[in-house]
């Protein structure tokens, strides 16, 4: 079976477990910038998915290429002719190992998924900016006028109002609709 891809080689793996050991001369600095660049990778969904599809295209090969041989040698005892005691190794654990890289690229992808649901939301619902009397001249193309950020806001307000006096009508409903205990035994 072959190494995973995901294992660091070289002086980038320089403590023992996996922790950093001391650093030593002027090359620490780059080590220390590799190590926060990799956590940053492990945190977005994009990176993570890259990193994966190689393993991926990996497990998927060594699936076949077991599925093959332990075909081969099911036609071998099927067909009456003897063979080694060659192991074979098992299919069922290769096919977990693919499964569980799907697991994961799916993961990556809901994740990725939901991270964008969620910007396009946030660009959508969240105020703009609005320029202030100080700086004038630091308006941006994307800046809204004061009036037209008071008409978001209060928009923004009435619909929370609404959204709160549904709740209460709900709970308030559910709240009649429960069947009193009392002189019930």
């Amino acid at each position: 079976m072959a190494a995973p891809l995901n294992q660091p080689l070289g002086p980038q793996n320089p403590g023992a477990g996996g922790a950093p050991g001391p650093q030593l001369g002027p090359g620490g600095n780059q080590q220390q910038q590799l190590g926060l660049a990799q956590q940053q990778q492990d945190f977005d969904p994009v990176q993570r998915y890259r990193m994966l599809i190689p393993q991926l295209k990996e497990s998927l090969q060594n699936l076949m290429k077991i599925a093959a041989l332990n075909l081969a040698q099911n036609t071998n005892i099927d067909n009456g002719q003897k063979i080694g005691d060659g192991s074979v190794q098992r299919f069922d654990k290769s096919l977990e190992e693919f499964y569980a890289l799907c697991d994961q690229l799916e993961l990556c992808l809901r994740l990725a998924y939901e991270c964008l649901s969620q910007s396009y939301d946030s660009a959508k619902h969240s105020p703009t900016l609005v320029p202030t009397a100080t700086k004038p001249d630091a308006v941006q193309t994307e800046s809204l006028p004061y009036s037209q950020y008071l008409s978001m806001i209060k928009s923004q307000i009435s619909c929370a109002k609404d959204i709160h006096n549904a709740l209460l009508e709900c709970s308030k409903k559910i709240m009649g609709k429960t069947p009193t205990t009392q002189g019930v035994l």
